[in-house]
Parts: structure tokens; C-alpha cells; sequence
């Protein structure tokens, strides 16, 4: 019999640049404003049962010779968010390049961003990791990022190894000017609007 307790350990993974831009795009706010503290305790508070046991952070960082702005940013927010509680920070380089993408009419265009490596690997890696330790019931990813979808049959594997139900849900903002409106593949999805996402805006600006 697969055990499920009424109390459920919750661990929660921002992926702090995922989480931002999709949070740009749905809601038109110009840097990362959230507060993770907030976020994380006021979703976790909309199910009984939930305890949030763990929040890990993970985002890339630019050097201070690709781009100060932002090195600064991270640099000041970071320190915060090392305080919160119960948290863990890990942050990759982010180098600047030219890129290719393309609007929601389909249109090609190119421009210099930012790119990320690592961080997705290092969260697929620290979710499987924490469920074999049975740190968690609920794993809660702030991410749309398709390549988590891995992740999904490997928990699965370990809740029934483990003989315990483990859930893996994917949290991402959601508004009517959103054209991307899935979350992970597998995963239960959480979507969440501006009323409640401006209740867990940081009042410190860090630009």
C-alpha cells in the first residue's frame, strides 16, 4: 500500500531568470521584484497540509565586465535572499551573446542576451537528489522549462521504490497576453495571476 501522509513536506526551485522573464512577459514588470519569501509561503498556504520545509534558489549572474547593471542587482539581492530561512542560492555565470528568436507572430529577429548553463541540469539533479533522501512530499518548481519534464518519471520511480506519493508541481504566472500557457509536461500545474503575485512583490528595489 503506497503510503501518503496528510502533512506534506514541501521543498520549492526558483529558477530566478525563468521565473522573471515569464513574469516580464505576463505582468510587464522590468526586473526581478519578487519576493521569495512571500512566494513561496503564500502558495504553500493555499493547500492544507503544506509545510514548507526548503527553498532553493538558483539563477545566473553575470560577470561585472559583461554587464554591471545587472552584476549589481544580482550582488544586492542575493545577500537578501541567502538570509531567507531554510534557503539555498546557487548561481551559474551569465554570458551575453547574440541570439536568434522570434515573436509571437512567428517573426525572426535578433538581439544580445543573456544565457544560462547549468542551472536547469543543477535543478533536475537537486530534485532527484532531495526525493531519495525523502526531504520532501512536494516538489514545486517556478519553471516552464520543458527540459524539467525529464524529471517527472524519475520521481514517479522513487515514490513507488520508496513506497510514498511524491508530487511534482510547476508554478509559472499566467495573464491574458501570455502565449505560453503550459507548465512542465507531467507535472501538476499551478498557475498563478497578478493579484496574487503582487502580493509577494520585495519592497526593496535593488537596481
Amino acid at each position: 500500500m503506497t503510503i501518503e501522509s496528510t502533512e506534506k513536506h514541501v521543498v520549492v526551485f526558483i529558477d530566478g531568470q525563468n521565473l522573471y522573464h515569464s513574469v516580464k512577459t505576463a505582468f510587464g514588470y522590468s526586473f526581478p521584484n519578487y519576493d521569495i519569501s512571500k512566494l513561496c509561503a503564500n502558495l504553500c498556504s493555499r493547500e492544507s497540509g503544506w509545510i514548507l520545509k526548503q527553498i532553493r534558489f538558483y539563477t545566473g549572474v553575470p560577470k561585472e565586465t559583461d554587464n554591471l547593471y545587472w552584476h549589481t542587482f544580482w550582488k544586492k539581492k542575493l545577500s537578501v535572499v541567502g538570509r531567507v530561512p531554510n534557503s539555498y542560492v546557487c548561481t551559474r555565470p551569465l554570458k551575453y551573446r547574440i541570439l536568434k528568436f522570434q515573436d509571437s507572430k512567428g517573426e525572426e529577429h535578433t538581439g544580445f542576451g543573456g544565457v544560462e548553463k547549468g542551472i536547469d541540469v543543477r535543478i533536475a539533479l537537486d530534485i532527484i537528489r532531495l526525493a531519495h533522501k525523502r526531504e520532501y512530499d512536494i516538489a514545486i518548481v517556478f519553471s516552464q522549462d520543458q527540459d524539467l519534464s525529464e524529471v517527472v518519471p524519475e520521481i514517479k520511480n522513487i515514490a513507488q521504490e520508496q513506497n510514498r506519493v511524491i508530487k511534482m508541481f510547476s508554478a509559472y504566472p499566467i495573464s491574458p497576453i501570455c502565449d505560453n500557457t503550459r507548465g512542465i509536461n507531467g507535472a501538476t500545474w499551478i498557475k498563478f495571476d497578478k493579484l496574487f503575485y503582487d502580493q509577494c512583490i520585495d519592497p526593496k528595489d535593488y537596481r
